[in-house]
Formats: structure tokens, sequence, C-alpha cells
């Protein structure tokens, strides 16, 4: 039965932080091309920031998959 805790906590942790990972950043993307759209002139900043914060995503998305996999490797 503590297996299947396990197993279960490791599936949760993958899912939760890959669709949190994903809504986030399709949150910023919206409003980096937001931004862009409406300032254009602005595009070089706005692209910056942009890929700090979808590395700093997708480290976030890359901790629960790491979790996940050592969760799953005690069941």
């Amino acid at each position: 039965m503590e297996r299947a805790w396990i197993a279960l906590a490791a599936a949760l942790a993958i899912s939760v932080a890959a669709i949190g990972a994903t809504w986030a950043q399709g949150k910023a993307t919206t409003a980096a091309m937001d931004a862009i759209w409406r300032q254009p002139e602005a595009a070089g900043d706005v692209r910056g920031a942009l890929i700090i914060a979808l590395a700093l995503m997708e480290a976030i998305a890359i901790y629960g998959l790491l979790i996940g996999l050592l969760l799953a490797t005690r069941v």
C-alpha cells in the first residue's frame, strides 16, 4: 500500500509542476507579446526579460520532475 502512495505522490509532483509551469509560461508569453505589440521599440528589452523568466519557470518544472523521479525510484 505504501508503494501506491509513493507512486501517486510522484505522479502528482510531476503533473502539478508541469501544469503550473505551462500555465505560467503561457501567461508570461501573452503579456510579453502584448507589451511588444504596444511598444515595438522595447521589443529587445521585453524579449530578454521573457527569456530569463521562461528559464526560471522551466527550472520549476524540472524540479518537479526531479522530485517525481526521486520518489519513483523508491517504489
